[in-house]
C-alpha cells in the first residue's frame, strides 16, 4: 500500500483563511478515500502581525526568515511537502526552496494547470495589492502560457484603493462571514493536481 504524504501548513496570514485549507483539504482526502480517512497534515501558524509590518514595512527578506524556519520545522517534523496558506507570501518562495529538501506546493502553479484544463488562456488576476502589483504571481502564469490581465488594478484610482483597504480592513471579520473562497487540489501524478474553487456567501455556492 502506497504511504501517505504528509502536507505541512504555514498558516496564519490569516487564521481565518487557514481553517478553509485545513477543511478543503480534510474534506478532499474524504471524497477520494470515503470512510473515516482524513488528511495527514503538520500545521505551523505565524503571527500574521509580523508578517504584515514585514510587508507595509518592505522588508521581504524578515518575512522569508520566519516562512523558512516554519518551513524548516515542519519538514523536520516529517512534512512531505510544504503548502503556504496564502498568496502573497509565494513571492518569497525562491528563497525558501534553498533552504529546503521538500517540495514547496505553489499556488500560481496549480492555478494555472487548472485553468489550462479547462481551456482557459486569459485571466484577470486580484489579489493584494502585492500580488496584483508585483510579479512574482503573474510570472508563474505566463510561463505557463496563460495571459494575465491587469485592467481592474489600472482602472481604480489611488484614493479609492486606499478607501477599500481602509474598509476592508475594518470588516474583515464581517465580510469574511458573509463571503468565503474555498479551494481544493486533488494530486493526479507527482507534478499534477487538479484544483477546484467555489465562492460562497451567505452559506450559498456563487460559483
Amino acid at each position: 500500500m502506497k504511504q501517505t504524504k504528509v502536507i505541512g501548513l504555514i498558516g496564519g496570514m490569516t487564521w481565518e483563511s487557514t481553517i478553509t485549507y485545513y477543511q478543503v483539504i480534510n474534506e478532499t482526502v474524504k471524497e477520494a478515500l470515503g470512510g473515516l480517512h482524513s488528511a495527514k497534515i503538520l500545521l505551523y501558524s505565524v503571527d500574521f502581525a509580523e508578517i504584515e509590518a514585514c510587508q507595509s514595512s518592505g522588508d521581504w527578506e524578515k518575512s522569508a526568515a520566519i516562512l523558512t524556519k516554519a518551513a524548516k520545522n515542519l519538514e523536520q517534523s516529517g512534512a512531505d511537502v510544504i503548502v503556504i496558506c496564502t498568496n502573497t507570501m509565494h513571492k518569497i518562495v525562491p528563497q525558501m526552496e534553498k533552504e529546503l529538501t521538500i517540495p514547496i506546493l505553489h499556488i500560481a502553479e496549480a492555478t494555472a494547470d487548472s485553468l489550462l484544463r479547462q481551456g482557459i488562456q486569459k485571466v484577470a488576476l486580484l489579489g493584494t495589492k502585492y500580488t496584483m502589483t508585483q510579479d512574482f504571481y503573474k510570472d508563474v502564469l505566463t510561463q505557463k502560457g496563460l495571459e494575465t490581465l491587469e485592467y481592474f488594478l489600472n482602472r481604480i484610482p489611488e484614493s479609492y484603493a486606499i478607501k477599500i483597504d481602509e474598509y476592508i480592513k475594518n470588516n474583515k471579520e464581517s465580510l469574511l462571514a458573509d463571503t468565503q473562497v474555498k479551494s481544493s487540489f486533488v494530486k493526479q501524478s507527482e507534478n499534477e493536481f487538479i484544483v477546484n474553487l467555489r465562492v460562497i456567501e451567505n452559506q450559498s455556492n456563487l460559483i
